[in-house]
């Protein structure tokens, strides 16, 4: 298949409240996700991509080992489990980002991705974990160690960068050399310092590597940390770095575009940026020293 109907799901968190039980607000978002899943589906959304860490709030501002319950196994947890029902019941392709529990004390920002048939193919692990004020990650992360894999579903070849990975271009180069076609970026980014990036690095991507792009960001303000406003604006944009659909700031919000995957091999005969690479010079990418 040559043209996928890629989507994004953008959402506020429903429970901002401490005082309950981590277990209720992420049964709270979950039910919150479902029913939008359901509308994607009769969209015709054939990929579809959720936001980071979807059923709960981003909850790295703290440092408070409560959030640890947050975290279970990838597959054999009960989210996976039901988005594989979900995604056989709509032969949809889900990209869902979870906090991941891999063994005891061992936690991952992971995703899983699975087939429309509901088969589970494999998950990423973000490798890239920022720890800076408001940012806490690697109080609750291990770097990922699984590479940058790329998933052959039943309509593209999926690949995942999560968050804060985007700021990192060889990540996204080693996808694009894995033959990846879409890449999807869910995200937990607020208004402030990073924010002209957000539309500027993924559209970067997209360009250098020849691929769509799928990033998503969640909306609202998430007491009680308040590290500022989630802005939204999920989109998706093509290999020559232009937007085919992008959400609000500030609403809950399903967008999806069209994205003909023939584009991929046009766009590269114009800009022949594989042809031309020269990894033989690029050792000192993988230089400690640097």
């Amino acid at each position: 298949m040559s043209t996928a109907r890629i989507g994004l799901i953008q959402a506020a968190n429903v429970i901002n409240d401490e005082s309950v039980p981590v277990s209720d607000i992420q049964e709270a978002m979950l039910e919150k996700h479902l029913p939008m899943i359901d509308d994607a589906a009769a969209q015709g959304v054939q990929i579809l991509g959720l936001q980071e860490i979807f059923n709960g709030p981003y909850f790295c501002p703290s440092q408070d080992a409560r959030w640890y319950d947050a975290a279970e196994p990838i597959p054999d947890g009960p989210t996976t489990k039901l988005m594989q029902e979900y995604a056989k019941k709509h032969e949809m392709v889900i990209v869902v980002p979870l906090y991941e529990e891999a063994d005891a004390g061992v936690y991952y920002n992971s995703a899983a991705v699975i087939d429309a048939d509901g088969t589970y193919l494999g998950k990423y692990r973000k490798h890239h974990i920022p720890h800076t004020s408001g940012f806490w990650e690697k109080f609750f992360f291990k770097p990922g160690n699984l590479g940058y894999p790329v998933f052959d579903t039943k309509y593209g070849k999926v690949g995942v960068y999560i968050c804060y990975d985007r700021h990192f271009p060889e990540g996204a180069r080693i996808l694009g050399l894995k033959g990846a076609q879409v890449v999807f970026n869910p995200s937990a980014t607020v208004k402030g310092l990073s924010q002209y990036l957000w539309e500027l690095e993924q559209p970067a991507h997209a360009v250098a590597n020849g691929y769509f792009m799928a990033a998503s960001n969640r909306v609202g303000i998430e007491a009680p940390w308040e590290i500022g406003e989630f802005y939204g604006t999920s989109y998706i944009c093509d290999p020559k770095g232009e937007f085919l659909a992008k959400a609000s700031e500030t609403e809950d919000e399903l967008v999806f575009a069209d994205c003909n995957f023939d584009e991929i091999e046009e766009t590269r005969r114009i800009w022949q940026f594989y042809r031309d690479r020269r990894p033989e010079t690029y050792d000192v990418i993988t230089d400690s020293k640097y």
